[in-house]
C-alpha cells in the first residue's frame, strides 16, 4: 500500500439479536472496495465485545479481562486514517455498546476523521448522529458533514444487498470523499507537528 492509501475502521455500532446493521455495514464496505484509495476494516462489536465495567485499581484479574478485551479494539483503531460509523437510532441516540467503545479510547479519535451512515424509521438516525457528533467534539475528532441516512432501512435494500434509491450511494460517494479529504489533510498536517490535545 501506498503513502497515499487510506485505512478505514467501520464500526458497526448495534449489538441487538436480529439487527438490521450487518446489512448497512456491508453496503458501505462494498463502496469503500470500489475505491483505490482506502481498505476498510470492520469492528462488530458483536464479535468484539468491550468491558462494561471499567475495573477498579488494585484488582488485576478484571483490569488484565479489560486489557484482553481492548487488543482485539483498539490497535485497530489507532492504526484507522479514518472512521465510518454505522449506526441505528434508539429512543433519539445512539446505542449504548458504541458509546462503550468510544468511551473506553481517547487518543485513538484525536485529530481524524469521522463519517456517518445512519438507520432508522422516520428519522433516519439522524438524531443519533447529532449525538455522536458532540461526543466525538470532546475526543477531539472531525466528524464530516456528508453522511447517509436511510428512513424506513428495511426498505431501502434489496435482496442483494444493495441500495433501491441510486441517490444513497451518490450519498456514499460524496461522504468517502469528503472523508478522503480530511483524512489526507490530517494526516499530512500531523506528520508536520504532532497535535496538541
Amino acid at each position: 500500500m501506498n503513502d497515499n492509501h487510506l485505512k478505514i475502521a467501520v464500526i458497526l455500532g448495534s449489538t441487538r439479536e436480529g439487527r438490521f446493521g450487518t446489512g448497512v455495514a456491508s453496503w458501505v464496505i462494498d463502496h469503500i472496495a470500489r475505491r483505490a484509495d482506502m481498505s476498510a476494516d470492520l469492528i462488530d462489536l458483536v464479535e468484539t465485545p468491550l468491558p462494561t465495567v471499567f475495573p477498579v485499581l488494585g484488582q488485576p484479574p478484571a483490569a488484565q479481562e479489560a486489557k484482553d478485551l481492548l487488543a482485539a479494539v483498539s490497535p485497530r483503531l489507532a492504526a484507522a486514517d479514518a472512521f465510518v460509523i454505522v449506526t441505528p437510532e434508539y429512543n433519539h441516540s445512539f446505542p449504548a455498546p458504541l458509546k462503550n467503545a468510544i468511551d473506553w479510547h481517547s487518543r485513538e479519535w484525536h485529530a481524524k476523521p469521522v463519517g456517518f451512515v445512519s438507520y432508522g424509521a422516520f428519522s433516519a438516525g439522524l438524531r443519533a448522529v447529532e449525538h455522536l457528533r458532540l461526543v466525538l467534539a470532546e475526543l477531539h475528532a472531525v466528524t464530516i458533514r456528508d453522511g447517509v441516512g436511510f428512513q424506513r432501512a428495511w426498505e431501502q435494500f434489496d435482496g442483494e444487498g444493495r441500495a433501491v434509491d441510486p441517490a444513497a450511494d451518490t450519498a456514499a460517494t460524496t461522504m468517502l470523499d469528503q472523508l478522503a479529504w480530511w483524512a489526507h489533510a490530517l494526516r499530512e498536517a500531523k506528520a508536520i507537528r504532532p497535535y496538541a490535545a
